[in-house]
């Protein structure tokens, strides 16, 4: 039996990809295709970005909440070797005190979170999972419409560690964001509770 060797996709590739036609990621040497969002995804998403901006999209000490982050959505991140797009992302102003721009931005973000996609969720638990474990990324969430879960997880040297998980119907304080209350149906479409 022999084995087809594959060559690896370089950065440089990548990059040649036309931005406005760029709804790929560079993962493992391997230029992988975004899936296309959901209108679940997109709920998700948005329901993570509407929960998270209002407490700690400004500097701190204003606005009903502890402030100190950039918080972004689909923003590329070069991560050594690898370009992803994270669904949502953040940085504390204190290590950035400038807004990341560009594209592909080169700081390393404080918090990704990630939408669980059917058609590529392994991409999200597990390749992913690993890529930012490798780049350090201190928090790492995982939304995942299908079962209306959060899992909130930690790094630590020998790999992420699940801190929260949570399902519909809870109200849970995520770290690295628990200075808020979040109703986690919130993040698939729920109202608020009254």
């Amino acid at each position: 039996m022999t084995s087809k060797a594959t060559r690896s996709a370089t950065l440089a590739e990548f990059l040649a990809i036309p931005a406005e036609r760029r709804f790929h990621e560079l993962l493992g040497g391997e230029i992988v295709e975004k899936a296309t969002p959901t209108g679940e995804h997109g709920a998700a998403q948005a329901g993570v970005a509407s929960a998270i901006l209002p407490a700690y999209q400004r500097r701190g000490g204003g606005g009903g909440g502890p402030g100190g982050w950039w918080i972004a959505t689909e923003v590329e991140v070069a991560l050594s070797l690898e370009v992803v797009r994270p669904d949502v992302l953040g940085w504390r102003r204190e290590r950035v005190p400038v807004r990341p721009t560009g594209s592909p931005v080169t700081d390393r973000p404080d918090w990704i979170c990630e939408v669980v996609s059917p058609r590529n969720a392994n991409n999200d638990t597990v390749k992913k999972l690993r890529l930012y474990h490798r780049a350090n990324v201190p928090h790492y969430w995982l939304v995942d419409p299908r079962d209306a879960t959060l899992t909130v997880m930690r790094w630590s040297e020998a790999g992420y560690i699940t801190v929260l998980r949570a399902e519909r119907g809870e109200t849970v304080r995520p770290e690295p964001f628990d200075a808020i209350e979040l109703p986690v149906g919130a993040l698939f479409g729920d109202d608020p509770p009254e």
